[in-house]
């Protein structure tokens, strides 16, 4: 694919849009930017664009003449149902009409391995098995997987659905020797979601080639993501600072960890 003229990314001023706004700067004449907070100082080829998900209207005028859109934004860990409804639910949903309505080429966007959170960590699982959230936030990673799905099939607007796992600069715990998700691995796949040539829906696990392995990307295999970073070289480090875990304790039994071992946010 060729170099793109125009790359939205929201949620520019997390952690993951940060180091994004860097990553994929190469990859684009205008990279347009989007917070509802400051964004400091523009860089040479940068756009600014404050605004908050769910006003349709400022979501509509972000999304024009853009080739391609990297979705960071929204409430990124469990939350209240009415806190992460306001931006998992309708300003995804607003993303995407705006998208629709400025024939926007693709979406990239961060879902999340708490979409399928309850699975045993006996199974090891593609991106074919049913979702089982584990939170009211894994439960919006779902109503977002779907409605990827949907304006693929009705649209024609594609999409990638990044399962991420633990993207952090080194393994926090020994759940993360499994989940881990490196910064070059992470910013290495989104630079082959943008350039793939086509593809439609896709749903791919956001992980590291670790020696230890919950999900299976067979079925993401024309994106072309080869990730060369392991948790292994950390796990000496991990064990030697953390206490075994006791394999009947939900935290570690099931692939969301803790989000699935915690009780309902609101009680």
């Amino acid at each position: 694919m060729a170099h793109l003229n125009r790359i939205l990314l929201t949620g520019a001023s997390g952690g993951l849009g940060t180091l994004l706004r860097t990553g994929i700067a190469k990859m684009c004449t205008h990279l347009r930017l989007s917070s509802r907070y400051g964004l400091g100082q523009a860089g040479p080829n940068e756009e600014h664009a404050i605004c908050d998900l769910s006003d349709a209207d400022a979501v509509l005028e972000m999304t024009r003449d853009v080739d391609m859109v990297i979705h960071m934004g929204g409430v990124g860990r469990e939350n209240t149902f009415d806190a992460i409804l306001q931006s998992n639910y309708v300003g995804f949903y607003n993303l995407y009409e705006g998208c629709r309505k400025n024939r926007v080429k693709r979406v990239i966007w961060g879902s999340s391995n708490h979409a399928i959170g309850f699975y045993s960590r006996t199974q090891r699982i593609d991106a074919s098995v049913p979702t089982r959230p584990d939170s009211n936030y894994g439960v919006s990673k779902v109503f977002g997987e779907g409605l990827a799905q949907y304006y693929w099939d009705k649209f024609d607007l594609e999409s990638v659905s990044i399962r991420i796992g633990s993207c952090f600069p080194k393994p926090l715990d020994r759940r993360m020797l499994t989940t881990w998700l490196s910064y070059p691995d992470f910013i290495n796949l989104t630079e082959c979601c943008l350039t793939a040539p086509r593809v439609e829906h896709t749903i791919v696990y956001g992980v590291s080639d670790n020696d230890s392995v919950l999900w299976d990307n067979h079925m993401a295999a024309h994106l072309g993501y080869r990730p060369k970073d392991n948790a292994e070289v950390h796990r000496a480090e991990i064990e030697a600072a953390t206490e075994p875990h006791d394999r009947d304790d939900l935290a570690i039994a099931v692939h969301g960890g803790g989000f699935a071992a915690a009780g309902h946010f609101e009680d």
